[in-house]
């Protein structure tokens, strides 16, 4: 029981503290090198409560292929973060705004939200025998009655990850041509095709 509450403890310490330096890192680098630190010590709080399917999942996808995703990702853009939070202050009332309405529009979403009869019925259920059910199926049953809250929010923060990572790779550089699909219709065939009468013998 000793062992168990001191391993407990130091999963938590490392994990906040990794938390902390994810944030509060100046260099991008490092702070994935914190974020895999942080699910590894939370795998091993699953692995403490039991939940050896969850700490293989943290394992596996997030420190397997999203943190080393972002590594990647972060190495070879070489974005010049300082001048990126130049413009912070530029963007910021449109943010603002945006953040605004997202607001407004969730809490409509509340407003008229409607709850079955039988929903708390079932949630008060009582789980089944840790026997007669997988640890997996448990998993499931929690995920998607109890803490659905929770994990439609966390695919909102995935969602938020995703459109930051395309605003991140279509800044403007110089010196790098792109499709501008408004201008290309807008020609008309006299600015596209020039025709040349070559007489005979006397072309290239």
């Amino acid at each position: 029981m000793i062992v168990q509450a001191l391993a407990f403890y130091m999963f938590a310490t490392v994990a906040i503290a990794a938390g902390v330096m994810v944030i509060s890192a100046r260099n991008p680098v490092h702070s994935v090198f914190f974020l895999i630190a942080a699910f590894f010590n939370a795998a091993g709080l699953f692995v403490l409560l039991g939940a050896e399917f969850l700490a293989m999942i943290l394992v596996i996808v997030y420190v397997g292929a999203v943190a080393v995703l972002f590594l990647f990702v972060v190495m070879m853009l070489d974005i010049n973060f300082v001048e990126l939070r130049q413009g912070f202050l530029q963007y910021l009332p449109i943010g603002g705004l945006i953040g605004v309405i997202l607001l407004v529009e969730l809490l409509f979403i509340f407003a008229s939200w409607t709850v079955a009869p039988d929903a708390g019925a079932v949630a008060a259920a009582p789980m089944s025998a840790l026997g007669e059910i997988s640890n997996t199926r448990m998993f499931g049953r929690l995920l998607y009655t109890k803490y659905i809250y929770y994990f439609q929010a966390a695919g909102l923060v995935l969602l938020v990850a995703m459109i930051g990572a395309i605003v991140l790779t279509l800044r403007t550089r110089k010196g790098v041509r792109r499709q501008k699909v408004p201008d290309q219709l807008r020609r008309t065939r006299a600015e596209s095709v020039e025709i040349k009468k070559v007489e005979t013998g006397k072309g290239i």
